[in-house]
């Protein structure tokens, strides 16, 4: 039973169950009414009808089948216009369909650079034209690599004044010591949060992420980042634990992060500066230290993109009034 229901669920077409209910219809009010319905002719029916007969009874037999020519056509190129371009290719392997059809044209082809780049992929194709391979030299055997073409995954890319959570790294070289900080600011309320840590992996983006949701008041449910090693692997199962969509920018493109690089820029003329020796030496107190500015940062300082409110006064200003009747006094007439 669950091998038929499988079998009609994904090897059953719609368009074969269609052709069931004509050949019903057909069946029960004869062939003028079913033309005339379903505008199928006679000898369409009785070949359906046979199709059926012929898988005996399975409604697989009235699946639409292969509309692709029997017959196909075939390229036909000049004779020894093949054996030219091997030759070329072989001589000056970087050589593009453009320039070997400059040079074919001095030696007599009157044929267009599309169809040069057809035969260069039909030959690709066959392995009659061999790819450049790099390779790279291990520094531990000595051995040649081989080093195969990267396969870049499809970013997700934020739509035009989507509200999102900016994430960005800080990274500070204090006296032959690497500290990074990681910041985070929402695009619409202008909340932000930053904490120093002492690598540079995706567990501490990951961990930064977690604390930014618990601390940030309604934190939005998307985060956008750079192309940084950081924001993958454990800060991308992060985002999947979250439920968060994750946005990148555009390499070289730091002006798509633009309200987090702001507020780099801020934390670092009015905080990092005045807390160098703190943040080499201590990580630990330099973020104890950092949360108070962050209060403050939040809760005080003035933004021109807030009409000179805080974060938080905005997010107060703008929460939706409601009537309460709790301290309604009692009046008598």
């Amino acid at each position: 039973m669950w091998a038929r229901v499988v079998r009609f669920r994904y090897m059953i077409t719609e368009k074969a169950k269609e052709r069931t209910r004509i050949l019903a219809f057909w069946e029960k009010h004869g062939a003028e009414a079913t033309e005339e319905a379903f505008g199928v002719s006679c000898r369409t029916l009785y070949r359906w009808q046979k199709k059926l007969q012929e898988s005996g009874g399975k409604l697989e037999g009235l699946n639409a089948g292969s509309t692709a020519p029997n017959h196909r056509r075939k390229r036909v190129v000049p004779e020894g216009l093949v054996g030219q371009i091997i030759t070329l290719r072989k001589n000056h392997p970087r050589l593009g369909k453009d320039k070997l059809h400059a040079l074919l044209k001095q030696a007599g082809y009157a044929g267009s650079v599309s169809t040069i780049g057809r035969i260069l992929f039909g030959l690709k194709k066959e392995g009659k034209l061999s790819f450049l391979t790099h390779y790279s030299l291990s520094g531990k055997t000595g051995r040649l690599i081989e080093k195969k073409p990267r396969k870049h995954r499809k970013k997700l890319r934020r739509p035009t004044g989507y509200r999102v959570l900016e994430v960005d790294t800080i990274v500070r070289y204090l006296d032959g010591v690497k500290r990074y900080v990681l910041t985070a600011v929402d695009t619409e309320t202008r909340s932000a949060f930053a904490a120093a840590y002492t690598n540079h992996g995706s567990a501490s983006a990951a961990d930064f992420l977690k604390r930014t949701r618990e601390v940030i008041p309604d934190c939005p449910s998307a985060v956008q980042t750079d192309n940084g090693s950081e924001f993958a692997l454990h800060f991308e199962r992060a985002c999947v634990e979250l439920n968060l969509a994750h946005y990148h920018t555009y390499p070289r493109s730091p002006k798509m992060n633009a309200h987090v690089e702001r507020f780099n820029r801020t934390l670092d003329e009015e905080f990092l500066i005045y807390h160098r020796s703190l943040l080499r030496d201590d990580p630990r107190v330099c973020n104890e230290k950092l949360i108070d500015w962050l209060l403050w940062y939040n809760s005080e300082r003035p933004h021109h993109a807030l009409h000179l409110l805080s974060p938080f006064q905005y997010i107060v200003r703008t929460l939706p009034e409601r009537e309460c009747q709790m301290w309604w006094t009692d009046t008598y007439v």
